[in-house]
């Protein structure tokens, strides 16, 4: 039988020493953690802010430098557009007259007059009826001006344009080219009974209009 003061009996695992007993030799003490808030420990690291807060002055910065950039070429540009939109409309207009005066007459090279004129059958004229205008073309320019009976239509007091019928008046105008100063005389035809209201030239079909009126 084991004696409770026996020196060599082990005590159990989870038994205390008695209070004067000293703990073993090879028996280490139990490590406590450090607790948050004791002495000798350190507190955690603030949050980092600086950096934080200079890019977002820099971006605010940018913005604001942005904004102002657009507003300056914002400016500038409706200064431009208002000087391109008022030599565009000066331009316009010059055009617009010059057209004008060319059609109405021949303020360019070509001066054209147009009077009524008896139709002159021809053989190669069937039953139908025709009308006849009388037009003058003169060459007022500084380069050669060709005329064609398909250069010409004829518009009616009613609206409706009228082409040429090609060889059924015998004064039909000739097909011919003008020199600096010539001049040419015929008739243009168109097929039925109408008034004419005025006649329209335009050299080489493509070129600028000249209208005048039937007298």
């Amino acid at each position: 039988m084991t004696q409770p003061n026996d020196p060599n009996q082990q005590p159990y695992p989870n038994q205390q020493p008695y209070p004067n007993q000293q703990p073993y030799p090879n028996q280490q003490p139990y490590p406590q953690p450090p607790g948050y808030g004791f002495h000798g420990t350190p507190p955690p690291p603030p949050p980092r802010r600086g950096r934080f807060l200079t890019f977002a002055g820099f971006g605010c910065a940018g913005v604001l430098g942005l904004v102002v950039l657009i507003a300056a070429l914002s400016a500038s540009g409706g200064d431009s557009d208002d000087g391109g939109n008022t030599a565009a409309e000066s331009s316009v207009s010059a055009s617009a007259g010059a057209k004008e005066t060319s059609e109405q007459g021949g303020g360019g090279p070509v001066k054209l007059t147009a009077e009524r004129a008896e139709f002159s059958k021809s053989i190669l004229a069937d039953g139908s009826d025709y009308t006849s205008v009388l037009v003058t073309v003169v060459n007022d320019g500084d380069d050669e001006v060709g005329v064609n009976p398909l250069y010409f239509t004829i518009t009616d007091t009613d609206g409706t344009k009228h082409t040429v019928e090609l060889g059924v008046d015998e004064e039909e105008i000739d097909t011919v080219d003008l020199a600096p100063g010539e001049n040419t005389s015929g008739t243009v035809t168109g097929k039925g009974t109408f008034t004419p209201k005025y006649v329209t030239y335009t050299d080489g079909l493509l070129g600028d209009p000249v209208r005048v009126d039937v007298s």
